[in-house]
C-alpha cells in the first residue's frame, strides 16, 4: 500500500524519484526451517534474488514492473506460493534468464548491501516498508514506514507525505504507533 501511495498519490505532486531496494525478511528475521512462515521468508528471498539480477540486467524501470506485477499476483490474486515465475517475467517483458537468479546465492551479498542501507538510516527494530529521502541539508534520512491500509485520495495521499517528510526531518523524533485495526484494502488490479 506504501508503495501504490508513494508512485500514484505522491509522485505526480511531488518531485520524488523512486529507486526499489530489497529488504529481505529472511535475512532479517533469520527463520528456522521449523518456522510456519520459512517457506514465505525464503521463497520471498529468492524473489528478491530474481529483482535484483533484472536490475542488473534491465534497469531500475524493469525492477518496478517487476514489483508491481508480483504485487498484483501476491495482493490482488491472492496467489503467493503457486505463481509460474516465468509468466511474471514474459508480462513485464524481460529475458526469462532472470529466473534463474531464483535459486543462485550470488545474488545475496547485493541484497545484504542495499537492505543495510535502509536498515542504517531507520534503524534494527524496523520491518517494511522504510522510506529514505534526502533533508533540507543535503542529508539522507530514512524512517520505517507509513504503514497504511489503503491509499489516501487526492490532496491526502501529499498531506500524508509532506508530514511524513517533517517528521522524519525533525531533529529528536523518532517513532509513532498505533495498533492495526483494519485489514488492507488494496482496490483494483492495477
Amino acid at each position: 500500500m506504501t508503495a501504490r501511495w508513494v508512485v500514484d498519490g505522491v509522485q505526480p505532486e511531488r518531485d520524488v524519484q523512486v529507486t526499489w531496494q530489497p529488504i529481505s525478511l529472511f535475512f532479517k528475521n533469520k527463520p528456522d526451517e521449523g518456522n510456519p512462515r520459512f517457506a514465505f521468508y525464503e521463497r520471498s528471498h529468492n524473489l528478491l534474488r530474481v529483482m535484483e539480477s533484472i536490475r542488473a540486467g534491465e534497469g531500475s524501470k524493469s525492477v518496478q514492473a517487476f514489483y508491481w506485477e508480483l504485487g498484483r499476483r501476491i495482493h490482488h490474486d491472492k496467489n503467493f506460493m503457486d505463481f509460474d515465475l516465468a509468466d511474471v517475467l514474459n508480462a513485464i517483458g524481460v529475458t526469462s534468464d532472470h529466473g534463474s537468479a531464483f535459486d543462485n546465492p550470488l545474488f545475496d551479498e547485493e541484497i545484504r548491501e542495499r537492505m543495510s542501507r535502509g536498515i542504517a538510516l531507520a534503524g534494527e527494530d524496523i520491518g517494511t516498508p522504510i522510506i529514505a529521502f534526502d533533508d533540507h541539508d543535503g542529508q539522507r534520512v530514512g524512517i520505517f514506514g507509513p504503514v497504511i491500509t489503503r491509499v489516501p485520495e487526492g490532496d491526502e495521499s501529499v498531506k500524508l507525505w509532506d508530514s511524513v517528510v517533517t517528521l522524519t526531518t525533525t531533529p529528536g523524533f523518532w517513532e509513532l504507533k498505533r495498533t492495526r485495526t483494519e485489514k488492507p484494502e488494496f482496490g483494483g488490479r492495477p
